[in-house]
């Protein structure tokens, strides 16, 4: 069978370039922690650089750029628990 007729296309140049991106932010975590900066903002900028990863991840490899609207909802879903850990580590820094 012909491949475009099940709709195939590759997805190389994507997953590569998407390598690239989480070869780069590592190397932003990796500097991130070595830099002189204070705790907190070491702590939220690996979080962040973390959380850009994981989105990264999720929305390229996962291929939730394919999915219909209600699929990204339902996988968008764990972000809550980012955010409340976010807000409680904060809530925990400023007692």
């Amino acid at each position: 069978m012909n491949a475009e007729v099940h709709g195939y296309h590759s997805h190389k140049k994507k997953y590569f370039l998407v390598f690239i991106l989480l070869g780069v932010l590592t190397a932003a975590e990796l500097v991130a922690a070595e830099a002189g900066w204070s705790y907190t903002m070491k702590a939220v900028s690996l979080s962040v650089l973390a959380f850009a990863k994981a989105v990264a991840v999720a929305y390229w490899y996962m291929h939730l750029d394919e999915e219909k609207g209600w699929v990204k909802f339902i996988a968008a879903i764990p972000l809550s628990a980012f955010v409340y850990a976010v807000v409680v580590i904060l809530e925990s820094l400023y007692r």
